[in-house]
């Protein structure tokens, strides 16, 4: 059995001793392995954890879905506090300071933190591009080609270049798979790259039927058109579970609960769920 629990996210969950801000954080747990996915901004997912009786420390393997603060900031605190892991997945590009650019004004999105830090502190940086199995059953994805044109990144997200501010094309976004049932799970942090050309992709390369979607899908400034179009290609993949988290927005999860066929639920900070 795997259980995953929300240790930040925008909205609370029924647990009100728990805080909830802007950031993403999820822990995974399974009897052979503890894996944190997202980190959120900054130390309180660590606060929420310790009140849910959740340990953050030796864990097996930290993953970064991408490098803007919500999802990543979080990881140093993490590490000076004494938790975490020495191992680190993130996709590439990750470092490459990244900012919001409303056309005169840049704010600075990025990490946080740099290489030096996990030097500093032994922590062995792997990086994901393509497909890569941690641990049985448990893969990593990245690399997401770009297949369906509505899904589109919004102009004011860019990132630094040598030859200056380029598009961010979030080329360090990653996934998480887990096998269950002869099935997959997928967990993702933001979905920059377009919620369906990632699952699209999880599901070419590992052949079995999406079953289950955790986290932030950037739906919160889609229309109507596509968020059913996503939802519908998603239940052709497989979709039965859906657990929509943080950049969602209400208009999709108005939708998905609108859809008998798809059990869904918002994973608000303190939120579990449990498979297999």
């Amino acid at each position: 059995m795997v259980r995953i629990t929300a240790l930040m996210d925008n909205e609370p969950s029924e647990h009100r001793a728990l805080i909830h801000e802007h950031g993403l954080s999820y822990l995974v747990e399974r009897e052979d392995c503890r894996i944190l996915f997202d980190c959120g901004a900054g130390p309180n997912p660590w606060v929420n954890a310790q009140r849910l009786g959740r340990s953050v420390r030796n864990l097996d393997a930290v993953v970064l879905s991408h490098s803007h603060y919500d999802h990543a900031a979080g990881f140093r605190s993490l590490v000076e506090l004494g938790g975490g892991s020495r191992l680190l997945y993130t996709g590439p590009c990750f470092f490459e300071e990244k900012f919001a650019c409303d056309g005169l004004r840049y704010t600075d999105l990025s990490a946080g933190f740099s290489e030096g830090f996990l030097a500093e502190h032994a922590i062995c940086r792997k990086e994901v591009s393509g497909a890569v199995e941690i641990f049985p059953g448990i893969h990593l994805v990245g690399g997401f080609p770009r297949t369906h044109a509505f899904e589109t990144i919004p102009e004011r997200f860019v990132r630094q270049a040598s030859g200056g501010f380029v598009p961010d094309a979030f080329e360090d976004e990653i996934c998480m798979v887990l096998e269950v049932n002869g099935k997959l799970a997928v967990l993702v942090g933001c979905s920059h790259p377009g919620i369906l050309n990632m699952i699209e992709r999880v599901h070419q390369l590992l052949g079995k039927p999406v079953y289950a979607v955790f986290g932030g899908t950037h739906l919160k400034e889609a229309d109507s058109e596509r968020i059913d179009a996503t939802i519908s290609r998603l239940q052709e993949m497989g979709l039965e579970i859906l657990g929509l988290s943080h950049c969602s927005g209400e208009r999709a999860e108005c939708a998905v609960r609108g859809n008998p066929a798809v059990q869904s639920c918002h994973m608000g900070s303190g939120d579990c769920v449990f498979l297999g």
